[in-house]
Formats: C-alpha cells, sequence, structure tokens
C-alpha cells in the first residue's frame, strides 16, 4: 500500500523549516502532498498561486521528486485528505505551544476522519525559531534572508517589499 502522508499549511511564504520538514516526510512516506491552505484569520501577503508556484521551486530546487503542491480551497483537510488519498497528516513543531495548538487540532481531525493519523515532526533547532510572520517582518526591513527561505522566496519577498516602498 503506497503511504501518502498530506502536509497543510498557509506557507505565507514557505520558510526553511517547512522545507525541511517537507524533506523528511519525503523520508517517511511515498508520497507527500503539500496543500497550501488560505487562513481565514491572516491577510496573506502572497497570493494562494504565488504560494504553490514558490513552493514548487523550492521542492524541485531540492529535487524532490516524491513531493506534489496543491492548492487547497474552502474544505476541511481531513476531506482534502479523503480526496487524495493521504492517511496521514503531517504537522511540524517547534515548541511546546505549537504542540498545544497542533494536538487540539489532531483530535478534532481524529473525530471527523479516525482513519487518518496525524505525524508530528519536531523542527530541527536550526530552524525552530523561522516563522513566516518573523521571516516577513526581516524582510519588510531589509534584512538578511539567506539561512531562512529558499532563495526564489528570497527574491519574492525582496520584490514584494521593493513595490510596497
Amino acid at each position: 500500500m503506497t503511504k501518502i502522508a498530506l502536509f497543510p499549511g498557509s506557507f505565507d511564504p514557505i520558510t526553511n523549516g517547512h522545507l525541511h520538514m517537507i524533506e523528511r516526510a519525503a523520508c517517511l512516506f511515498d508520497e507527500v502532498i503539500v496543500a497550501v491552505m488560505s487562513n481565514m484569520a491572516k491577510q496573506p501577503l502572497f497570493t494562494l498561486n504565488e504560494r504553490v508556484n514558490l513552493i514548487k521551486a523550492a521542492v524541485a530546487a531540492e529535487q524532490l521528486t516524491n513531493v506534489r503542491v496543491s492548492a487547497q480551497v474552502n474544505e476541511l483537510t481531513v476531506d482534502f485528505a479523503h480526496r487524495v488519498h493521504a492517511q496521514f497528516i503531517i504537522r511540524g513543531l517547534r515548541n511546546a505551544q505549537d504542540f498545544d495548538y497542533e494536538n487540539n487540532i489532531a483530535q478534532m481531525n481524529h473525530h471527523l476522519a479516525p482513519d487518518i493519523d496525524t505525524v508530528f515532526l519536531m523542527a530541527r533547532p536550526t530552524s525552530a525559531y523561522i516563522a513566516s510572520s518573523l521571516v516577513k517582518d526581516v524582510a519588510r526591513f531589509h534584512g538578511n534572508l539567506d539561512q531562512l527561505v529558499p532563495t526564489c522566496v528570497a527574491t519574492a519577498l525582496t520584490a514584494k517589499f521593493n513595490q510596497t516602498k
């Protein structure tokens, strides 16, 4: 049986922390689907299509052949997982606060879809401090993005914030 994992997130933008999670999941599962979601509580910097394209470029640069990227619009993550035949949902944890937040989501997902397991991956210490919101602040004030995001994302962030000057 092919083991398919879904890695959902808003990825606004994808960071090196996200990319490390995708790389690790790609080693554990036959196929990883990165689901780019709209977060109703956030106003994104990048459009859904821009985020999908940035992730595709980052994944291609890492030569992750068992990873595909898809937009997830207006549906529950478990419903999307069922639609793409994923048996696992990947969630990254940077700290205890992430665990508290993600554990509640995992329990709700289990209630809605007991056939789908959530797999938590701990962030590596080298990327545990990286968050998309912090990356956007660094970019907004023209800080160094080299260790925070893939090159294609650094270029896109620089272009985005140069437009808003």
